[in-house]
């Protein structure tokens, strides 16, 4: 019962593990490029989720509701890890708009976005 609670008050960083797996094995096993992008964008997903838990403070107050006649007693949440991650999410919006222009191009220049067919199209040119 202790393992079960302890696992239960740690639920976000359980889920955050489980999407960067899903995420890494998206990337590792499947040759279509699109696929890829997806299990990059799961992995970022739960890098967000992973520092927005790290932030967290069970009972917390935010610390802008304090004021100098009434300063905030106790613990608050950590604001650093939500701006970073709103930072994050800029970098990934870029990082896969820029990925997906580059699939596209891709496409047009081999007619097809599976990295195998890619690959043997690159060696015949090579051969050939």
């Amino acid at each position: 019962m202790e393992l079960l609670t302890m696992i239960l008050d740690r639920i976000n960083y359980v889920g955050a593990a489980t999407l960067f797996v899903i995420g890494l094995y998206t990337v590792l096993t499947h040759p279509n490029l699109l696929k890829k992008v997806i299990g990059l964008n799961i992995m970022e997903t739960s890098v967000f989720l992973f520092m927005v838990s790290v932030g967290y403070v069970s009972g917390g107050k935010a610390p802008i509701l304090g004021t100098v006649k009434e300063p905030i007693v106790g613990a608050y949440v950590n604001p650093l890890p939500t701006a970073m991650i709103l930072t994050g999410i800029v970098v990934a919006v870029s990082i896969t708009a820029y990925a997906l222009s580059l699939i596209i191009k891709i496409y047009e220049a081999y007619g097809t976005i599976e990295l195998d067919e890619i690959m043997e199209a690159r060696s015949e040119q090579a051969n050939g």
